[in-house]
Parts: C-alpha cells; structure tokens; sequence
C-alpha cells in the first residue's frame, strides 16, 4: 500500500461513523483522484495528444461482500439504491449494455456509473454476478464542474471490485473497461484521457497521452516554479451533453468526408499536419452539414457512441481542424514546459492555452462564464505572474485551467472576486494534485 495511511484511516472512520458497512467483514478500499484537463480535451477521441493533471479532490470507494444477493449501493450523500441481482443478470445471465442503460436513464442515473463497471467486468471478464456486494462511495471531486468527477468514481469503483473479487487488472485495462461503462452502460461520449489519468496521474505532473487509442508516454514535471489552477465557472457541464455528442458527431463526420472526398487514410485527425490540412484537405470540409444530407451521402461515421441524427444540423469544419491544431498546441506545450521555461516561453504557453480556448468557443463549446474567467485572467496577466487559460475537458461550462506562477495565489484570488461581482457566483478554485490509483494503491480494511 503506497497511500498515506491517515487517508485510509479517515475514510475507515468514516465508514465506521456512518455505519455503511457491517463490522468484521474485510473491505475492500481504493482512491482515484478527478483530473484537470490542462491541453487536448476534446481532442482525444480524435486521437491528440492530451496534457492532464490529477487534482487533489478524489473519490474513495469500499466494496464488502454481502450475503444478500443485491447490489447495495451507497453513495454518501445520496439515498441509498438496493439492486437485485437478478435483475442484472437474469438467469444467471448478464443483460446487455443497451438494457442497462435504459433501465439505469429510467431509474437512477448516477447509479449508471457504479453498477455499471460491475456488468462491464461481468461482461468483458467473465465475471459472475452471482454474490451480493455493498459498493460505498464517497467523493470529494464536485459533480458537473468538468474534472472528471464521473471517471474519478468508475475508476475506484472498478480497483477496488478487482481487489474484493480477486482479479488481477492491467492499469490500461482499468481505464479503457472503465471507458466502456461510461459510454455504453452510462450513456456518455467521452474518450479515454479521464480514466487513464484517474488510473496513471502523478503528483504534481501532467500525464501525457497520445490517444491512439491509449498510448501513455512520459510523464511532464511541473517545474517548481509554475502551477495550475482550476477555477470554476459554475455553469454545469455534462459529458453526456447534446453540445458535446453534437461536437464529436461533426468530427467524425468530418473524418469520414475527408476519406471519401480527398482520400485520406489515416484513422486519426490529430495524426494530420497543419500544413497538410491547410493545403489540400480543409477546402472538402462545409461549415455545418445536415444530418440528413450526410447520412445520404455517406451514410454513417465510424464512431461507436455517437450517431448523426436526421432533421438536425451540425458544425464540421471546426470540430474537424480543432484536433489538427490541438495536437500541435498539446506537442509544443510539452516541448516548453520540459525546458524550464523562462519568461518568454511562459508566455508562449499561456498563447497555446488561450488559441486552444479560441477553437472551443469556434466549435461551439464555450460558454460565457468561462470565456469571462479566461478574459479575467487575460487581464491579469503576466504582469501578475498569470500566463493563460482555457476552457477545460467537454467545454460547455465547467472549470477554466490555468497557468501561473506558483506565487500567483493572489492574481487567482482577484479572479475569483471579480468573477463573483460580475456573476453572483463565487468560483470553487481546485488546487494541488495527488497519485492516480495505482500510485495510491489499495488496501483491504476490517472496521
């Protein structure tokens, strides 16, 4: 066990206090930190390279094996859920994806994300649900504020079902079954990069992947003298939103065109070059496309979780360019910050952040709370030691990333304030990081 163990003994106090769990009866504990998208975000279902740092808000969960043949789920916070098991599988047979996720949209939603890395493991790893299990969760990642609140659960969830159930799990396997879970049983788009750095991230470092699909490649120190920051702009984000579905939609539709009009074969956007983009594949893409239309034409796209609908409109050639650009940002990103940046290159960093910002809002996933925090701390600027922001994770609100001096606590601390003048609503600022899952380890407890 590798995790501070006064961590672990508050959260078995905890557990004790709250009498969530039956004594003398081993549990089964993990911990997976949210995360702070600093550059990529959307563009990693396109295969980008992304730069995510593991915040200090985590969530915990304990799994204990029960003699009632039900899910208790528990979620502090929440009322708690009872599942029978054999509504999860039936006949001692596990229902699919598509049934889970209607009866978890019709029920509990939440619950979506706990249950459903249970029937992913049951599906993908043979694993039996024929023995009941209390799952416990309790988190301190705040839900809809874009940091991974949704994978920080499925990920502790799914480590410490692994450990209570005896698997051994590769770390790529936990993120990409976790993966599974949220777009198939809880309904939601999103790419790899949340998992595996709920999986992977280390303390003050930004876990630097190449998603094609997962490819993890090393770590990037935050110099001493630099920190992030997440200032939230209190305007909820949703992974599973139609903004976000809608984006990765005209990406892919943009994607399929781009081989049947130009022939392009690569499988990934960002693997494209801003040159080659610029000079023979941009002027094949429209503005915006009807669903209809495409669908005529082209007839279908080749992601897995999202579908163009008919009657409706989408955006191409922004979500499109978006990963060709973003994946140049994300490589000089990292190429300044692993040179111990001096002041010129700070600045060049916050340019990236700000240029990443820009293309958001151009494929319609800005919002006027974060564009006014990344307008605050444009004011601010270097001049007070802040270098950049930019709208984090699946846009449409959530949290703004941003770069400063480690000493600019005071500059975010005037952002926070003008913000909340202008809005009514005071900013939740994320500060600091802590170790993935696996850095963190697990730990089976007896209260």
């Amino acid at each position: 066990m590798t995790g501070a163990p006064a961590e672990v003994d508050a959260f078995a106090d905890l557990l004790r206090a709250r009498g969530v769990c039956e004594p003398g009866v081993p549990i089964s504990v993990a911990r997976a930190p949210g995360r702070l998208d600093v550059m990529g975000g959307i563009a990693d279902y396109s295969g980008s390279l992304v730069l995510e740092r593991p915040i200090a808000e985590a969530t915990w969960a304990a799994i204990q094996p029960t003699a009632r043949p039900v899910l208790d789920v528990v979620s502090l916070g929440r009322p708690p859920l009872t599942i029978p098991l054999d509504t999860l599988a039936p006949d001692g047979v596990t229902i699919g994806f598509d049934q889970a996720r209607r009866m978890f949209r019709d029920g509990e939603p939440w619950a979506a994300y706990v249950a459903g890395v249970l029937l992913v493991l049951a599906r993908e790893r043979v694993v039996s649900l024929r023995s009941g299990l209390r799952i416990v969760v309790w988190s301190t990642v705040p839900e809809g504020k874009g940091v991974s609140s949704s994978a920080a659960v499925e990920v502790a969830t799914m480590h410490a079902a692994a450990q209570s159930l005896g698997m051994a799990v590769t770390g790529r396997d936990l993120a990409l079954l976790c993966q599974r879970a949220e777009n198939l049983v809880a309904g939601a788009p999103c790419g790899v990069m949340d998992q595996m750095t709920c999986v992977f991230g280390e303390r003050e470092a930004l876990l630097a992947l190449l998603c094609q699909p997962a490819e993890l490649q090393p770590s990037v120190r935050v110099p001493s003298d630099l920190e992030f920051w997440g200032v939230d702009s209190g305007e909820r984000h949703a992974v599973g939103g139609s903004d976000y579905g809608a984006v990765r939609a005209g990406a892919f539709m943009g994607l399929r065109l781009l081989r049947a009009e130009a022939g392009l074969s690569t499988e990934y956007l960002a693997s494209i070059s801003p040159a080659e983009f610029e000079r023979g594949l941009a002027r094949h893409l429209p503005d915006e496309m009807s669903g209809d239309a495409f669908l005529a034409r082209y007839g279908h796209t080749e992601d897995s979780v999202t579908t163009v609908q008919p009657g409706r409109r989408y955006r191409v050639r922004a979500p499109t360019s978006h990963p060709v650009y973003e994946r140049q940002r994300a490589e000089e990103f990292r190429h300044l910050l692993t040179n111990s940046p001096d002041e010129t290159a700070c600045v060049r960093l916050g340019e990236l952040m700000y240029g990443s910002h820009a293309s958001y809002g151009q494929c319609g996933l800005g919002s006027p709370g974060t564009d006014r925090l990344v307008e605050l701390v444009r004011r601010e600027g270097p001049a007070s030691r802040l270098y950049g922001a930019r709208i984090t994770g699946g846009g449409s609100g959530g949290t703004v990333a941003v770069l400063g001096r480690r000493d600019a606590g005071a500059a975010i601390a005037r952002v926070a304030e003008a913000y909340e003048r202008d809005t009514g609503y005071r900013p939740y600022v994320f500060a600091g990081s802590s170790p993935g899952v696996l850095a963190f380890g697990g730990r089976t407890i007896v209260l």
